[in-house]
Parts: structure tokens; C-alpha cells; sequence
């Protein structure tokens, strides 16, 4: 689940019903009451849902369609409307989605062929393009990913090898280079 940066909406995936509930946040009591149209249609089994800085845009993980799904979201209904040409091809397994703090990059961990997708964004469109040399080799079935606020460095936790792989960000490029080798969790 995520809420947007003006905190006016929520969206949650729903797994098994293949969709996305988006829900208006009533400003003084937090109180959620539906979209309209919500739920919106998405992949097979969505994940998680990540939404780029600037609020203008929503992605979908969906972990059974080797896809993330696009949306541009209404700025005054929260409604969410498909960008062309989503869903956008990831690996297998797609587990979540992060956007990096500019919105020019998103990356998902693909669990079941242990890499990473990078994606650059279009910040007229919203829509996916692979950055070069994508997928990233990761550890064994990744599953969470997460960008530093200074927008330089990757991180990923791998559920099988437990341990977590390090990247930087090319900045010019959106492409992840390996900073370390990975690090076993700390309580194994």
C-alpha cells in the first residue's frame, strides 16, 4: 500500500483480485472512502504499488505476468488511467518497484531469475524503457528494493541467500553498477 505525495490518495494491490483500490484520504480525519472506477484492472497477482515523486504517475509489480503496470493518476479524482503501452515487459516474478527520488528511474527485483529490471521513466508519458545492460544479476530470489534519498545507491534484499546486493546508480544512465559483494544478513 502507498499514499501519494500530496496524501489526498491511497492505492493497495490486491492480489488475488488482479486490481489496484485507489481511495480518496480525507484530510482531517484520515478517513479512506473509494474512488470512482476503483478497483482498476492490473497484471496477474499484483504486488505493490510505487508511485513517483512528483505524483503524476502509479506502478504496479505484477508477480504472475512478468509485467509492471503504468498509470497516470487524475490529479483531481485519484482515478488511475493506463499509460500506452503497459503493462511494460520485466523478469520473471517481478516482486515490488521502487522509483529513485528524481522519477527517472524505477527498478524491480524478478525473484525467480535473480536480477534486477531498470527501467527509465518518460516524464511526459510515464512510460517503461529498459536502461542498457538490464536486468542487474542480484542474489538468489530477490524480493524488496529500496533507493537512498540521496537517489546514488541501490539496495535489494534476497530472500534465498539471505543477504543484501549493493548498487550505484549511473546518474547519466539509470543503469546499477555493483558496489560490494553482497552482505549476509546480520542475524544468520
Amino acid at each position: 500500500m502507498t499514499v501519494d505525495p500530496s496524501g489526498k490518495f491511497a492505492y493497495v494491490s490486491n492480489q488475488f483480485g488482479d486490481s489496484v483500490s485507489a481511495y480518496r484520504v480525507d484530510e482531517a480525519s484520515g478517513v479512506l472512502t473509494a474512488v470512482q472506477g476503483s478497483p482498476f484492472a492490473t497484471g496477474r497477482f499484483p504486488s505493490s504499488v510505487s508511485i513517483d515523486a512528483s505524483g503524476r504517475f502509479a506502478y504496479v509489480a505484477n508477480l504472475f505476468s512478468q509485467g509492471i503496470s503504468a498509470y497516470r493518476i487524475e490529479r483531481d479524482s485519484g482515478a488511475l488511467k493506463p499509460v500506452a503501452g503497459s503493462p511494460f515487459a520485466a523478469r520473471t516474478v517481478p516482486m515490488s518497484l521502487t522509483i529513485e527520488p528524481s522519477g527517472r528511474y524505477a527498478y524491480a527485483p524478478n525473484r525467480s531469475s535473480n536480477d534486477v529490471s531498470a527501467f527509465r521513466i518518460d516524464a511526459a508519458s510515464g512510460a517503461l524503457a529498459p536502461v542498457g545492460g538490464s536486468p542487474f544479476p542480484a542474489g538468489r530470489e530477490p524480493s524488496a528494493v529500496a533507493v537512498d534519498p540521496s537517489g546514488r545507491f541501490v539496495y535489494v534484499a534476497n530472500l534465498s541467500s539471505n543477504d543484501v546486493s549493493s548498487f550505484g546508480i549511473d546518474a547519466e544512465t539509470g543503469a546499477l553498477i555493483s558496489t560490494t559483494a553482497s552482505l549476509r544478513a546480520a542475524n544468520h
